[in-house]
């Protein structure tokens, strides 16, 4: 009676654990503090982040009102539908400040501290300077409103039970801005901070595990194709240096003029979600920062899949 009494214990108290970030995050997590947008948030420098980040791939559909969401996006746990980012107070993010900005895009949560899931890739995000953050939401206010109400996600038992996703967030999220490496160049570290921040290249060519986490002990090495049978999603290929499953053998230049042009050295063009990536993301970013994801990716450790 007594093992049972403690096994019981443990449970209870295991439930409650788990209860706490989903019911109260503002208990876990450092919430940014509430008061006027900063002063000094350039919207020109926004609007850089803004393709950096590729908020326009996700957040627009097919023919629709830029921004305003609808798009649906599979995944091996359902669809999820994107939301509007438009200013528009009804129905978008007009109603949202600075601060409820920055916790959306570090923290994961709403304005009234509901847990978003990790399609939008806040996992990533949260890596971006302070700075880069305000300037991103300045930009975001001169964006036309557009009154567009979006489906609901529409996902299976039990990844439909949204509260589970702040247990979910003790386990892969990691609040904190980009540390530089100061055994590494300038040049290396902007490379870092853009990938694994803002442009988010993990969030697709990085293996996940059964719980929708990045498996970060094969951190750019691709992942495979999957679907239900009834819909194909393409996968992501390997951007390690690895020499046969990766990307080993493009060089600096190389790796530019495909992030610049969508051309791999072999003459092929990138297809599916990349093409898209190439066109809103890559090719709008200035040749410094593509070289400087150039020296960053051909330093990260060469890996492969099993």
């Amino acid at each position: 009676m007594r093992l049972i009494g403690i096994l019981l214990f443990l449970a209870i108290a295991a439930v409650f654990a788990a209860g706490i970030p989903a019911l109260f995050p503002s208990l876990v997590w450092q919430m940014p503090k509430s008061g006027p947008d900063a002063a000094t948030a350039d919207p020109e420098r926004g609007a850089y982040l803004f393709a950096m980040s590729g908020c326009m791939g996700c957040h627009t559909r097919k023919g629709g009102t830029p921004l305003a969401g609808g798009r649906e996006i599979p995944s091996p746990f359902g669809v999820f539908v994107s939301p509007n980012i438009t200013p528009d107070a009804a129905t978008g993010i007009g109603g949202w400040t600075e601060a409820d900005f920055i916790r959306a895009m570090t923290l994961g949560l709403s304005p009234d501290e509901r847990h978003y899931y990790p399609a939008f890739p806040y996992v990533s995000y949260t890596r971006m300077t302070l700075d880069d953050l305000r300037d991103l939401w300045a930009y975001l206010k001169t964006v036309p409103p557009a009154t567009a109400r979006n489906g609901e996600h529409r996902l299976a038992f039990p990844y439909s039970v949204r509260p589970a996703l702040g247990l979910w967030k003790l386990l892969f999220l990691e609040p904190g801005r980009y540390r530089p490496d100061p055994g590494k160049s300038r040049r290396w570290n902007r490379g870092a901070y853009i990938v694994t921040g803002p442009a988010h290249c993990g969030e697709c060519h990085t293996r996940r595990n059964v719980l929708g986490g990045l498996r970060n002990s094969v951190q750019l090495a691709g992942a495979p194709d999957y679907g239900d049978g009834s819909a194909k999603i393409g996968g992501a290929p390997n951007i390690t240096p690895h020499e046969e499953k990766g990307i080993g053998s493009w060089s600096a230049d190389e790796i530019v003029f495909a992030l610049q042009t969508g051309v791999t050295p072999s003459g092929d063009v990138m297809g599916g979600e990349m093409e898209e990536v190439v066109t809103n993301v890559t090719s709008k970013l200035t040749d410094a920062d593509r070289r400087a994801i150039a020296e960053y990716l051909r330093g990260v450790p060469a890996k492969a899949l099993e």
